[in-house]
């Protein structure tokens, strides 16, 4: 066997990865971690066999391979430090070339390993913020047996972990502005549970929960019919059902009144408060409707230039329609502000538009619903740089993408002094480096909240938390020539009824933690120790860099080495020594 340990940005590739990896010269049998109160260290540890096929279980319950004898090795922690410990198993992915990779935390307590591959196990150590800081040390065991065999012990590997005085926050206290967009519809069509029923409401709980312990700030609410159409699944060979869909059923009484049942939306507003998702309440569906006339996907409002489609019950005739006109159109918009003031929402609910195109209409669009509901504040995301240089009245949170980020840096600073609102960056099919793909280096994850420090904004949006194609786990790849495997998901569908994190999630989630240690560094008076981290970690010289355009290489923007990173956590540490 060989087993052995690595770092927590490890990502395995069957047929890229050497077989044997876990041998002493390409693993180690000790590492040295650190971590702070309210925080976790993690890492992995490789196991593989050079002549035979096997189970590895992290589980003490009996265990015989189905197909008769076969060896069973088996993952036991120990630690004196005060943690919780937790061990899953890596699973693989196929990325778009077919390429086996390393992203699932599975909930399975045993798997299958073929000879010459390699089983990673994640392994992660949480610090509750009542946690005695010191140093700790632990092993980690492998056990192995046939049928009805002892167990041997086959090898021990070892790791210390400090654990500082520093905390973090918790998760609903971060500063880092992290938006990732929720698809609920999706959620519930892999569960085939009905939309909005108890057992979907079930389900977003838990999937709300693993977005609060990133620190989500924003719950997503889609109010009309289909503002993404299907993100055009119909031009694919194999379209796959990404459809989303209004939480506001609709009905006209046979007075000819509009009426709202927002139970579902107050509903789900309250589930993510409940997880500390309360900063944002994000409404897509009013302005900016993706369109496509010639697959049907046109407007239906006359004389309204947006294709909103509001549907509703007309009690009179027994059936659905559609909203048809302007002033249809208009009672609708004022419902939802009177709702949205009568819940005391106002300044948390943000109009999403997401990528305007047509300047021209995407002004009509918004004078429109400026005279209509006066009260309601707008938010953009951009992918190009003419929309900064715009200048839009009404538009208060800005989004762009990186390369219009950063290459119109300066005016967006000065927009950022001017508005009160919320200046983040995100990141989507584009552009290649830094992003979270399967493809893509580990270590880009946790550079993005590095970036948004580095850049002065405020945080990171991303569109694709749950977009998942029809079978995930089977096939994630999916229009790869626009979307690369991964760009649709953060988590995927776990069969116990809660996500699958990954370790792309994983991965971002240190490097929002890194960000809240920098703030507390900086409240410390150690912006001067903290910079010159910055210096070590982000290579380029200036914002424009980051473009695409300037032809540079990730490394040449970024440091590939976690240990580059990590020196962060020693600022604190050496300031408490001295103290």
């Amino acid at each position: 066997m060989n087993i052995g340990l690595q770092s927590m940005f490890y990502k395995y590739k069957r047929s890229v990865n050497w077989w044997d990896q876990g041998r002493k010269d390409a693993a180690v049998k000790h590492l040295d971690l650190r971590c702070c109160r309210r925080d976790s260290a993690a890492f992995q540890a490789l196991v593989s066999s050079d002549e035979e096929d096997f189970l590895a279980t992290c589980g003490h319950d009996a265990l015989l391979w189905k197909g008769g004898p076969l060896k069973i090795i088996r993952c036991e922690l120990e630690t004196d430090a005060p943690v919780r410990s937790e061990i899953k198993w890596v699973g693989l992915i196929e990325d778009d070339n077919g390429t086996p990779t390393a992203d699932t935390l599975l909930d399975d307590v045993h798997v299958f390993v073929a000879k010459r591959s390699i089983q990673p196990a994640w392994i992660e150590l949480h610090a509750s913020e009542s946690a005695a800081p010191g140093t700790y040390s632990g092993v980690i065991r492998f056990y192995a047996h046939t049928m009805f065999e002892d167990e041997i012990l086959v090898e021990t590997l070892n790791f210390n972990l400090a654990i500082s005085e520093e905390a973090l926050p918790e998760p609903s206290d971060y500063s880092f502005y992290l938006d990732l967009w929720q698809h609920n519809c999706n959620i519930a069509r892999k569960y085939e549970v009905p939309y909005w029923s108890d057992a979907h409401f079930d389900l977003l709980g838990r999937y709300l929960h693993s977005l609060g312990q990133l620190g989500q700030k924003a719950l997503t609410l889609v109010v009309s019919e289909e503002p993404w159409s299907g993100q055009s699944s119909f031009i694919d060979a194999e379209p796959s059902d990404l459809n989303e869909y209004s939480i506001i059923p609709v009905r006209k009484s046979a007075d000819g009144r509009f009426h709202c049942d927002f139970s579902a939306m107050d509903r789900y507003v309250a589930l993510g408060e409940g997880h500390g998702i309360s900063r944002e309440i994000e409404i897509f569906g009013l302005i900016n409707i993706w369109t496509d006339a010639h697959a049907g996907y046109g407007g239906l409002i006359e004389g309204h230039p947006d294709a909103v489609r509001i549907r509703y019950f007309d009690e009179a005739e027994g059936c659905f329609r559609f909203m048809r006109k302007a002033e249809e159109f208009a009672d609708y918009v004022e419902m939802l502000e009177a709702h949205f003031s009568e819940k005391g929402w106002t300044d948390r609910v943000r109009i999403v538009a997401d990528e305007p195109q047509d300047m021209d209409v995407f002004r009509q669009s918004l004078d429109f619903l400026r005279k209509t509901a006066p009260s309601l504040r707008y938010k953009a995301a951009i992918n190009h740089t003419s929309f900064i240089s715009e200048n839009i009245d009404g538009i208060e949170d800005y989004v762009p993408v990186l390369n219009c980020a950063v290459e119109e840096h300066e005016q967006l600073l000065g927009l950022k002094r001017e508005r009160s609102g919320t200046f983040a960056y995100y990141v989507c099919c584009s552009p290649e480096k830094p992003n979270t793909f399967l493809s893509s280096p580990a270590i880009e994850s946790r550079v993005i909240p590095w970036l948004a420090e580095s850049l002065q904004l405020d945080g990171f949006l991303r569109w694709n938390y749950t977009v998942w194609p029809d079978d995930p786990l089977r096939k994630l790849s999916y229009r790869p020539t626009i979307w690369k495997a991964g760009d649709t998901n953060f988590v995927y569908p776990g069969k116990l009824g809660a996500p699958l994190l990954s370790l792309r999630y994983k991965w971002l989630q240190r490097g929002i933690r890194d960000y809240e240690y920098m703030q507390l560094l900086k409240r410390r008076g150690l912006q001067a120790e903290l910079d010159g981290v910055l210096r070590s970690v982000l290579l380029y010289r200036s914002p424009q860099e980051l473009s695409p355009a300037s032809g540079l290489k990730a490394e040449q923007l970024y440091s590939f080495r976690p240990e580059d990173y990590d020196r962060l956590y020693g600022i604190g540490a050496a300031q408490t020594v001295a103290e």
